[in-house]
């Protein structure tokens, strides 16, 4: 009986095309079709692990953990000055969902700098905020902005402490002038003192007293 040969199945080209197309695991610099690139680690197709990512139309660079093609964990990002090109960090704390949360610090481009917790992208939580003009808010934030109990210090060292809703002094508080020797304590609505009194406070330590003492009741 004659022996016979059947032919050998192939398999069509394409499914080995596909094969080494499927990222996962460590891979080398991955081009975006709008230039974008990453360099890291992937699964199923998507980054997961740690990675670079560079975006073409900003020039941002994003280092750190990824979750299913998201930022999840803990990195940085930077963007390139305009001026001199290079890199300035902007943020460096823990990511959620593609998002700031958790502790992190914020680098304004003004000068201005945040440390604290971040919820959803938002300042959310217990954080401090260094202003431009010197100032520095330490307290509880809610939604990015002070909310909830905090004190904000003044330039001059002259600072209050108590309730705030929306960024602006709100519910009892005390406000301290120690360029003048006196305290304020009353209720705050929308940044306005409403009800409270005054009193020295330290007079005899300011810089700049005012000429009369606050009387007595």
């Amino acid at each position: 009986m004659p022996f016979l040969k059947y032919p050998r199945a192939t398999v069509p080209l394409w499914h080995e095309w596909d094969r080494k197309a499927q990222k996962c695991g460590l891979r080398h610099t991955v081009y975006a079709v709008n230039g974008d690139q990453y360099t890291g680690e992937w699964q199923n197709n998507l980054k997961h692990g740690k990675g670079i990512q560079i975006w073409k139309s900003t020039g941002a660079i994003y280092s750190g953990d990824w979750k299913f093609g998201k930022r999840d964990g803990y990195g940085s990002y930077s963007i390139p000055d305009p001026v001199t090109k290079e890199y300035k960090k902007i943020y460096t704390g823990w990511w959620k969902n593609d998002k700031k949360c958790g502790y992190g610090v914020m680098f304004y481009l003004s000068g201005e700098r945040y440390e604290g917790e971040w919820s959803n992208g938002l300042r959310s939580g217990w954080g401090q905020m260094y202003y431009q003009d010197g100032s520095i808010y330490v307290g509880q934030w809610l939604k990015d902005q002070p909310g909830g109990q905090g004190m904000l210090q003044l330039s001059n060292e002259n600072r209050y402490e108590g309730g705030w809703k929306d960024g602006k002094k709100h519910g009892p508080g005390k406000f301290f002038y120690l360029d003048k020797g006196q305290l304020f304590e009353g209720v705050w609505v929308a940044d306005i003192p409403k009800c409270g009194i005054l009193i020295d406070f330290g007079r005899d330590e300011a810089p700049a007293p005012t000429q009369y003492p606050v009387p007595k009741v």
